[in-house]
């Protein structure tokens, strides 16, 4: 388990307008971490179908709301800075949800930073592009996905460079991400330097969509994972609400990645389409080469069957409510029960049919 997340729990924050918030506590943080889910996002997730800008107002329910409750509570005034990172971050509907809750966006500032990626490993960052303003006492507010984390810190530093040349100063950052659990390792890090810089920094509230996951650190028990890239459950924090959503599902939680490439799903959809029909045809070809159960434990996180204690603390439940918990323990056991008959060529099969279904709209023959 990543150290940040020994011993956290989450507790709930309540339902806002349609999303459920989920708050990380039990950690020596400097900063906030949020998780939220809503039905829009969990179809994104667990459904490489959903590309273009459908990806794009998948994202958008949840997004309004989080910052909704953000102003009510008082940690995002009426106005606003957007940084966006551009491919992946372009995603992120921020100015839209602001114009919903009534924040008014100042300024809309772009950098370019993108992954050098060889042999399916990152082995380089080039930035190419900026566009920054750098007033004073500003909310800075960006969207990204985070993995590594690579790009994100070459980017925030680079930012806090400009704005001291430029005579800026930032009193608080929000953050959304389809993220994982690098994200709060590298923002526990920056903080210090925000507050070198600006000892009035607030810090930083980070919101993950649907869980706190975690990249792949090998090539997984089926050999053609991509490490610091793919993401799934193992050692992350993973809301109920999804846990629920996927599991209801017979073949979502065997995709290759939570959200394969976020860019590529928006901007370049037959990318997308190649990654996940290449990754069902390699599934096929060494379905033989492991046993459907570790391909099951390596998926849902941990070594089945577990008892409920120990599932509760592996996922961070104990403060949750607990009948609506234990319902949710139950259906997981039950899935993973009747998992055990299942073939691994055949989900793969019908997988590739209907995706293929899904896309061939996009799809130039």
């Amino acid at each position: 388990m990543q150290p940040y997340l020994e011993k956290t729990q989450l507790l709930s924050e309540g339902k806002f307008r349609d999303t459920d918030i989920h708050l990380l506590t039990g950690g020596q943080f400097l900063n906030r971490y949020f998780i939220i889910s809503n039905e829009g996002t969990r179809h994104l997730l667990a459904s490489p179908e959903v590309v273009g800008y459908d990806s794009y107002l998948a994202m958008c329910g949840a997004t309004s709301d989080m910052l909704g409750w953000l102003r009510q509570e008082g940690s995002v005034g009426t106005n606003a800075d957007i940084m966006t990172i551009l491919r992946g971050g372009l995603n992120y509907p921020l100015e839209e949800c602001c114009y919903r809750n009534g924040i008014l966006v100042n300024n809309m500032d772009f950098i370019s930073c993108e992954r050098v990626i060889r042999n399916n490993q990152i082995t380089g960052l080039d930035i190419r592009y900026t566009k920054l303003n750098a007033p004073k006492d500003i909310t800075l507010m960006i969207g990204d996905i985070i993995a590594s984390g690579e790009t994100l810190a070459r980017c925030i530093r680079y930012i806090i460079a400009e704005f001291k040349r430029l005579g800026g100063s930032i009193r608080r950052m929000i953050f959304f991400t389809i993220g994982g659990t690098r994200a709060i390792e590298l923002f526990e890090e920056l903080t210090p330097e925000f507050r070198f810089h600006w000892p009035e920094f607030e810090g930083i509230t980070c919101i993950f969509y649907e869980g706190i996951f975690s990249a792949y650190k090998d090539s997984g028990v089926t050999g053609i994972s991509w490490p610091l890239i793919d993401f799934f459950w193992k050692d992350g924090v993973i809301s109920p609400e999804f846990r629920r959503y996927v599991l209801s599902d017979d073949d979502a939680l065997f995709e290759k990645c939570i959200i394969y490439d976020g860019g590529a799903r928006r901007y370049e959809i037959p990318d997308h389409y190649k990654e996940v029909t290449e990754y069902w045809e390699d599934i096929k070809k060494v379905s033989d080469n492991f046993t459907f159960k570790d391909f099951l434990d390596e998926k849902l996180g941990y070594t089945t069957p577990i008892s409920y204690n120990d599932w509760l603390e592996l996922n961070h439940y104990s403060r949750l409510n607990s009948n609506s918990i234990a319902e949710l323990y139950t259906f997981e056991r039950e899935f993973a029960s009747r998992s055990e008959d299942l073939s691994i060529r055949q989900i793969a099969e019908r997988r590739l049919k209907e995706f293929r279904a899904a896309l061939k709209p996009y799809i130039l023959n």
